[in-house]
């Protein structure tokens, strides 16, 4: 299927003899539809077990000199202009069940560009009677190629016809039977990410929003659309998620220097990915004598004063304009009501771009960069930065996550609902709280606490996705947390702390400065850099706070909408909204029609999406370019990423997917694959952190260092390498995390 290969997930017999030996492999073959593999493949992709077929090919069998595997895009790196051979002696069983080491062979525009000739030691030969056997290989022919470079040629020649016979890239088997290629199957590769679509044909390198956004997952039509109306910058879009086009400005070498040193301070991996195309000198397309590209937000020194009441109006024309948003949304509806989003859409740009708005969180992150390097070259200490910005005030982001703190010391004094809450199913809890003892008061302190924060949830960039006031119940496990592990009256225990840890940091930074030969400038200009971080590092996580505000006033409209429509019959169902672009559903309200099939594949790209990792950085080839830390000072079995939170921390493991059932005791570190501001509730209870995306400025990172956590992030493959409960320690100043219970 397109979506779904289901490779290897049937019995294959080979060298069948007879006609009843036949028939009776036929029907283990349809057996084998029932194997746990087969139902558990099928689960994971969402096929209905009783409408499931299949049909049993029966071929000729063929004796072959050699047999092997060919994609038609590297299963490495997902290029598309690479085609990949694997080839061994004998029939291809010995190489698909991984008894010996292929030969493996990369063709280019008809020419080999890498070859491995591996020591095969056996090989798989059909028997005269029926069934196979394994053959020792003569050493003398062990290490001899497979395959003539001529064969290989061809055969991958044969591969692109394939491919341009199904219109997508092919996983092929094949058999060499006396110097002519037999193609045994050839099924999609289901597992590439797809590329951009564009109007030329020229060289492409994009990176991913998602990275940037601590958002990987797919996101639907809707999303998609709201996002890129949202954003000033032109987005393109493969496999449900979003990626930048940074061609332009790593063809000219002024604003090149700008991105990498951007993209590597923020996201080494991003960097290194970038750097790595760069150098390979004739991939991208050097922009003509003069000619400017756009050079990237922080690359050039934000001149804005050191003034809080820069933020505060800032934050008071927020508030303003979201109470505005909510007044005059009103009573639209139709066409009216997608008029009037659209034109607000532009106020939520003015915002979220102002001109005050970016220079304000580009100074923070400025001179914490400075700060660091200077304190790291005149006293040797890293992260220097890191320690200051705990407590800072205007963080709505970390206020979110104290302030949950505080519903828990609503809910605690009272047993009943603490046992109430321990047994919640469904979101219909909040109307069943009045009915017990303090159930009145927790019922109040939640939904006081929805009413400034209801508006977030796990993909908050997502316009789709479901908000904490639609699904309360999200929120429940982390009440519960903190009900258990937290003391009364923590969240403002916890600010306090913060705050005074800030201030002795920066007394003791200054003394130590002003001890140095010619302190007292250097004292004088750190003073300065902590002023600016402390003033404007709050502010970072305002404009997303804004933004999600806003969506879910257009959501809560939008949908009202689609439920006009459901009763009138032009949508199935209110959620068929989120599988069309916002103008599509212009044209739906404007016309009352809609068109079925395009939402049903919709769905059904969506969900084939939802199982693709996107790469932080792609080609226009196809390539998931690969970025690595280089670094040497890493202790060996220990796991790299990016110090973003200095500290070390010691503790057990909790891999956490889903913060809906995350279940954590006072001392856990979190591992997860990314965390947006939906997990700030979560970091109250923790005292590490470990994720697999992330960069210096992004959401965990930013919480982390408020909290004062020590935190690693961009540590790829985190949730697999680190299992649940073993004992790690989290290295915050020099990135890295010791697994230290292998058990």
């Amino acid at each position: 299927m397109p979506t779904a290969s289901f490779a290897g997930q049937q019995d294959t017999y080979l060298n069948v003899v007879g006609s009843a030996a036949i028939l009776r492999h036929v029907s283990r073959c349809w057996a084998s539809l029932f194997t746990e593999r087969a139902v558990t493949y099928r689960l994971r992709n969402g096929f209905d077990h009783h409408k499931v077929h299949m049909a049993v090919v029966v071929q000729r069998m063929v004796f072959p000199q050699a047999a092997g595997i060919l994609f038609t895009a590297d299963p490495v790196t997902s290029n598309r202009e690479i085609v990949s051979i694997e080839a061994s002696f004998g029939l291809g069983e010995a190489l698909v069940a991984g008894l010996v080491n292929p030969d493996v062979y990369q063709v280019r525009d008809g020419e080999i560009v890498a070859k491995t000739v591996a020591a095969k030691q056996l090989a798989i030969h059909a028997q005269p009677a029926g069934g196979t056997r394994e053959e020792a290989i003569e050493p003398a022919r062990q290490e001899q190629p497979a395959l003539t470079d001529g064969q290989v040629v061809r055969l991958a020649q044969l591969g692109r016809r394939i491919e341009a016979h199904f219109g997508r890239p092919q996983d092929i088997e094949w058999c060499l039977v006396d110097d002519d290629f037999h193609i045994v199957q050839s099924r999609p590769i289901t597992t590439l990410f797809p590329i951009p679509a564009t109007s030329d044909q020229g060289n492409h390198v994009y990176v991913s929003v998602g990275h940037q956004q601590m958002m990987t997952d797919a996101m639907k039509p809707l999303g998609l659309s709201f996002w890129q109306m949202t954003t000033p910058r032109p987005m393109a879009e493969a496999g449900g998620r979003l990626f930048v086009d940074v061609t332009q400005a790593l063809g000219s070498p002024a604003s090149r220097a700008g991105l990498l040193d951007v993209t590597g301070r923020s996201d080494p991996l991003i960097g290194d990915a970038l750097r790595t195309v760069v150098e390979r000198g004739d991939f991208i397309p050097a922009l003509p004598d003069g000619g400017r590209a756009e050079m990237p937000p922080g690359s050039e020194p934000a001149s804005i004063q050191t003034d809080a009441g820069i933020v505060t109006g800032l934050i008071e024309r927020s508030q303003a304009a979201i109470a505005a948003l909510k007044r005059d949304i009103l009573g639209q509806s139709g066409p009216a009501l997608a008029d009037f989003i659209l034109a607000n859409i532009q106020e939520l740009r003015r915002f979220m771009f102002d001109p005050q708005s970016l220079p304000v969180i580009l100074a923070g992150m400025q001179a914490a960069w400075r700060l660091n390097e200077a304190v790291q070259e005149w006293l040797g200490e890293k992260n220097a930065a890191d320690p200051l910005t705990q407590s800072v005030p205007g963080n709505v982001t970390a206020e979110m996550g104290l302030a949950l703190l505080d519903v828990a010391d609503v809910i605690r004094p009272h047993p009943d609902v603490v046992k109430f809450l321990q047994h919640v199913q469904d979101e219909a809890f909040l109307d069943e709280l009045p009915a017990l003892d303090g159930g009145r008061e927790a019922r109040d302190a939640i939904e006081a606490y929805l009413g400034l924060y209801g508006m977030r949830c796990v993909g908050e960039i997502d316009i789709t996705r479901p908000r904490w006031s639609e699904r309360p119940a999200t929120l429940v496990p982390m009440i519960l947390a903190n009900v258990k592990n937290a003391e009364p009256g923590a969240g403002h225990k916890r600010f306090e702390q913060g705050r005074q840890q800030a201030m002795h940091k920066e007394q003791e930074l200054l003394a130590r400065l002003r001890a140095l030969p010619d302190g007292e400038p250097k004292a004088e200009e750190v003073k300065r850099l902590i002023d600016r971080i402390r003033t404007f590092a709050g502010y970072r996580e305002y404009p997303k706070y804004h933004m999600v505000s806003c969506y879910f006033v257009y959501k809560q409209a939008l949908l009202d909408d689609a439920d006009r429509l459901v009763q009138a019959g032009v949508l199935g169902d209110r959620e068929d909204l989120f599988y069309l672009r916002f103008s599509e559903f212009r044209d739906v309200v404007r016309t009352n029609q809609a068109d079925d099939e395009l939402i049903r594949q919709r769905r059904d790209a969506f969900r084939s999406y939802q199982a693709l990792t996107p790469p932080r950085v792609l080609s226009s080839d196809g390539e998931a370019v690969a970025g690595t830390y280089r670094r040497a000072d890493v202790p060996a079995g220990a796991l790299t990423g990016l110090p973003v939170s200095a500290g070390t921390v010691e503790g057990r493991a909790r891999v956490i997917l889903d913060m809906a059932e995350a279940d954590l005791e006072a001392g856990d570190i979190l591992v997860t694959a990314y965390t947006d501001p939906s997990w700030t509730p979560a970091f109250v209870a923790i005292k590490g952190l470990v994720t697999e995306v992330g960069g210096l400025m992004t959401h965990g990172a930013v919480i982390a260092r408020e909290y004062g956590l020590p935190a690693v992030v961009g540590v790829e493959h985190a949730t697999r390498l680190i299992r649940d409960g073993q004992r790690i320690r989290v290295h915050g100043t020099d990135g890295y995390i010791e697994i230290l219970d292998q058990t």
